[in-house]
């Protein structure tokens, strides 16, 4: 009986866990200037932001010329991906916000 409430507890403890980790990641979706026209374009922005502190996950996306990333706020700004772009080339915009 012990071990399964200590069991229960357990899943319970690593599911809360799992659920905050979760919380703390924030998506944004921008486009780049220039645009992306070829798989080497996606493979340079894909390698060379994934090493920005806090950044979990990139897509790109050539037809609709967006980049999704998701990324933790408290470890990375969207300043600090601003610069990140800027070094390999490009500069962003989030995504919805052209004029």
């Amino acid at each position: 009986m012990k071990k399964t409430i200590i069991t229960m507890a357990l899943a319970i403890a690593s599911s809360t866990a799992f659920a905050q980790k979760a919380k703390s990641a924030d998506t944004l979706q921008v486009t780049t200037t220039p645009h992306m026209h070829c798989p080497n374009c996606e493979k340079k922005i894909k390698g060379n932001i994934r090493f920005v502190q806090g950044v979990r996950k990139i897509e790109t996306s050539v037809p609709n010329q967006t980049v999704t990333i998701v990324y933790n706020p408290k470890k990375c700004t969207y300043q600090d991906l601003v610069k990140a772009f800027e070094k390999i080339g490009y500069s962003i915009e989030k995504a919805g916000n052209k004029k």
